[in-house]
């Protein structure tokens, strides 16, 4: 196991440790058992609460072939764990994942495909600010409307900080990446010491483009406080005016009912990035493309 998941499996029950990998034909140790056997019938997941972990107890739920199957709840850590595990060994495994993740920069992953839409389509992580941020703060709120980056510039940030840490991982990618930055700066001043609070989930994704904005503002002066807290809160700190802007939701499903409970009282500068996307994901070894390959439990 690499060294940097050591002490992140707890919470994962021992029993979602895996043998062997196959579709119902004899494995190297000589199992016949079908992966949905070696799984044991079971989704490794994450947090409880989790928006990806509520998608996931509606795909089990919706499928038919899933009947008797169970959804592991643990941490996101113990699931990078097992995954790692599993990985090292060739074995079989289902997670619930998301993407932008570094894990699809670590290892050769995959989506099961999703027939039935359970999992979520498509979405985009979205800036957005409070009522009045624009008229107090003009050249803080077009280098947040202008900012937009790629999948594969966040999953750089997060692989990195795996080794290191978000800051100093953003810092790196901001000072070889200034061309880019410059055009998010671009027709603003420099200012002296003015705050700003931005507000983030605890997800990975969103603490590099945060620690990665936060760098970035803090080049043109200002003094910026970046603050980590529950989805709910989070749009409800914006929407309250206790924070000024956010670079963390994920539209139009995933944090879909906090939004619309708040979107009168907040401003929404569109996409920062495209391309997200939540689903059940294992590693490419295995013969197995979509949920419904999953076999019923007897």
């Amino acid at each position: 196991m690499n060294m940097k998941f050591v002490g992140m499996a707890f919470g994962v029950s021992a029993a979602l440790i895996l043998t062997g990998c196959g579709n119902g034909e004899a494995t190297e140790n000589g199992s016949n058992e079908s992966i949905s056997e070696q799984l044991n019938y079971t989704i490794t997941g994450i947090e409880p609460g989790a928006g990806v972990t509520d998608l996931a107890h509606q795909t089990v739920d919706e499928y038919e072939n899933l009947a008797g199957w169970e959804l592991e709840e643990s941490s996101t850590g113990g699931m990078l764990t097992m995954l790692d595990q599993a990985i090292e060994n060739e074995e079989p495994i289902v997670v619930t994942g998301w993407t932008p993740h570094w894990m699809f920069s670590e290892y050769d992953l995959k989506y099961l495909e999703d027939p039935k839409g359970t999992m979520g389509e498509v979405e985009s992580i979205h800036t957005i600010a409070r009522l009045g941020f624009e008229e107090e703060n003009p050249d803080a709120y077009q280098i947040l409307d202008t900012f937009h980056w790629e999948v594969a510039d966040m999953e750089a940030v997060m692989l990195e900080a795996q080794g290191s840490s978000f800051e100093e991982a953003s810092t790196n990618w901001v000072e070889a990446n200034q061309e880019q930055v410059d055009i998010w700066l671009e027709g603003t001043e420099q200012v002296d010491g003015e705050e700003i609070e931005i507000v983030s989930t605890q997800w990975g994704t969103e603490k590099a483009s945060s620690t990665v904005m936060k760098n970035v503002l803090e080049q043109q002066g200002y003094e910026v406080t970046l603050t980590d807290i529950d989805p709910a809160f989070l749009f409800e700190a914006i929407a309250n005016g206790e924070a000024d802007a956010s670079l963390s939701p994920w539209l139009p499903t995933t944090h879909a009912s906090f939004y619309e409970k708040n979107k009168d009282k907040i401003v929404d500068l569109g996409e920062n990035l495209i391309g997200t996307r939540t689903g059940f994901v294992v590693p490419a070894y295995m013969d197995i493309d979509s949920i419904e390959d999953l076999e019923l439990k007897e």
